[in-house]
């Protein structure tokens, strides 16, 4: 039996140093919903199967295995007090893929994305301790980050739309189920039926697992992808083989390739801060409802745990999507259950923890891993093609006058290029930019009327 919340209270915790840790049954109840939700939305975590396979070179046994060793990450958030459902750095991996496009698949790619994950674990954990994270976000310029955020989302629809890419593969499958997602997660008039509608209410709690499951099953009817070969019983994932693609194995990168990897790990940070705001923002907005438990939001803690999970990642299952702080659907979709009430969800920490622990869960059950395994790449697509309509509509939303625009704009096509280096270009060429063409002077702070004299004149109307 759970330990009983105070009405307007915390909810109960084990201190454990800078954690607080909450386990299921003990500190929160059992959520049903999220256990059905997880047992279908389990398969993104296992849509990462196909790019260890093409950019590190593993089998699909091996990359199978690497999938428990993240899943053991998805736990530790609600586990250590986080309030937000964690998954990738999702709008990085076409930028991880670029730099990854620059070593041979094999010992050399895997040594690369050690280096890689390594730097953004000190990244989050220098920055989490010391609390200099929201500061070097600040002092980014506008332009450079909105360019690359809307230069990954460019980068990952590219990438699902070239010749021999998914789409262009299985395009019935793949362009069904983008329709049917991006009009229950996007469209204005499904919004207006939501209002009107318990069923679309129900079918919008469940986020991109509608147009995932429909574009599997058009798959499966048109031909576009092989019918499973459903196995029962237990998986049994080889870690054995697993060992093999570790750099224990293959050896450590030089530090030439810890310096080509610095540009992909701050463009990573900056993405993944972004998720941080959006997450405590979804957070922020469902505790004004829920009076009866008070939520606490911690930079560092979220810093620190993503480190962890990054670190984890690094040694025992080099991760192109890296881990990042949230998974925003499935984050908001355990916000709006909470916004309910708490018949609907005990606490924050009930729905998180329990959707990710379901989540592994099922990574055992052999029926459903081998059904969904001649479809991952669809789970994967949809990913990214959702994820490259949030970047560039979040970039777009930044930025604040046409100067900006313009800069993010060349900041954004670099940073897309097919080029293992298009990152460091692109960086470089955001602050070239910037001091050349945003700032009215080169040196010293712009004052109040430069501001005036760059700003969008559609501002000005009243």
């Amino acid at each position: 039996m759970a330990i009983n919340r105070e009405h307007g209270a915390e909810h109960p915790y084990w201190s454990a140093g800078p954690f607080k840790i909450r386990l299921p049954f003990v500190h929160y109840r059992w959520e049903w919903p999220e256990t059905i939700q997880a047992m279908v939305m389990f398969v993104v975590g296992l849509a990462m199967i196909p790019l260890l396979q093409k950019y590190l070179g593993m089998p699909y046994e091996a990359a199978l295995a690497f999938t428990f060793i993240a899943g053991v990450g998805y736990m530790l958030p609600a586990l250590l007090g986080v309030p937000l459902v964690p998954g990738w750095i999702t709008p990085a991996i076409p930028v991880v893929v670029l730099f990854l496009g620059g070593f041979e698949p094999g010992p050399d790619a895997i040594k690369a994305m050690f280096a890689l994950q390594i730097e953004v674990t000190l990244i989050f954990l220098i920055l989490g301790l010391t609390g200099w994270g929201g500061k070097l976000v600040e002092v980014i310029p506008n332009s450079l980050k909105s360019g690359i955020i809307i230069g990954a989302g460019i980068a990952a629809l590219m990438g699902e739309l070239k010749t021999g890419g998914r789409l262009d593969a299985t395009p019935i499958s793949l362009i069904i189920g983008s329709v049917v997602s991006a009009y229950v997660l996007f469209s204005l008039s499904f919004k207006n039926v939501i209002e009107q509608s318990a069923i679309a209410r129900k079918i919008a709690n469940f986020g991109m697992v509608p147009g995932m499951i429909i574009a599997m099953v058009v798959g499966w009817v048109v031909g576009e992808y092989p019918l499973p070969d459903i196995q029962w019983g237990i998986t049994q994932p080889d870690f054995a083989l697993m060992a093999e693609y570790l750099v224990f194995s293959t050896g450590f990168p030089s530090w030439d390739v810890f310096l080509l990897a610095i540009p992909t790990a701050l463009i990573a940070y900056v993405i993944a801060f972004g998720d941080i705001i959006v997450g405590f923002t979804l957070v922020e907005r469902v505790d004004k409802v829920r009076q009866d438990e008070k939520i606490e939001m911690n930079v560092n803690r979220v810093h620190t745990v993503t480190a962890m999970r990054n670190a984890l990642h690094a040694f025992l299952a080099p991760w192109p999507g890296l881990a990042g702080p949230l998974w925003t659907a499935a984050h908001a979709t355990v916000a709006e259950r909470f916004a309910m009430g708490r018949k609907a969800m005990d606490s924050i920490y009930s729905g998180g923890g329990t959707f990710w622990i379901t989540g592994m869960i099922a990574l055992f059950v052999l029926p459903l891993v081998t059904m969904f395994k001649p479809v991952l790449p669809i789970a994967l697509s949809l990913t990214l093609i959702l994820t490259a309509y949030i970047c560039i509509m979040v970039g777009m939303e930044q930025l604040k006058n046409p100067t900006e625009r313009g800069v993010a704009g060349i900041v954004a096509v670099t940073l897309a290029m097919p080029d293992p280096k298009s990152t460091v270009y692109a960086v470089v060429i955001g602050l070239l930019l910037y001091f050349l063409i945003e700032r009215p002077r080169l040196m010293g702070k712009r004052k109040a009327e430069d501001e005036f004299m760059f700003a969008d004149p559609q501002d000005n109307k009243a």
